[in-house]
């Protein structure tokens, strides 16, 4: 389901499926021209450091999402405009941030989207150092890697994948 006209309001996912909907507790800022997106999710867990967040959104996105858990910290930026640019380029939904971003007044005009904490301008580190495709948790809830995220102004919910 990634697409953005088609996406079912979060509200409504809630009101349609109970329990069985995890809800991010996490109160995201928007950043991409996307306010609402949905997709399959691929994870990254890293800190400070890029490496392995530029090189997933090099690669086909398949209209997933990816779900970058950064530990919460703002002290560096995880994308920017550049690594944005390749997830439109590569066919990517959307991203969400557990950490900051940059270039956040172009990351406003890219058709991608994107959900972070807050912005930060200072670059991180590229050493590819973290893990990829692994459970990630935050906001009281884990994303699983196939799991289905849907993402809208009311926030980031998930359905297990079936």
């Amino acid at each position: 389901m990634a697409g953005v006209t088609d996406v079912m309001s979060t509200a409504d996912l809630v009101d349609q499926h109970g329990e069985a909907l995890r809800v991010c507790d996490v109160q995201f800022r928007q950043f991409g021209s996307h306010r609402e997106f949905s997709g399959r999710v691929r994870t990254v867990s890293c800190y400070q450091d890029n490496g392995l967040v530029k090189q997933l959104l090099n690669s086909e996105g398949e209209g997933c999402v990816l779900v970058v858990d950064g530990r919460g910290s703002l002290h560096t930026a995880l994308t920017g405009d550049l690594i944005a640019g390749a997830a439109v380029r590569n066919g990517w939904a959307g991203l969400v941030v557990n950490g900051a971003v940059r270039d956040s007044a172009v990351l406003a005009g890219l058709p991608l989207g994107v959900k972070a904490l807050g912005t930060n301008p200072r670059k991180s580190s590229k050493d590819g150092v973290g893990e990829v495709d692994i459970p990630v948790g935050f906001g009281g809830v884990t994303f699983h890697p196939g799991d289905t995220l849907y993402a809208d102004d009311d926030g980031v919910v998930l359905l297990p994948r079936s």
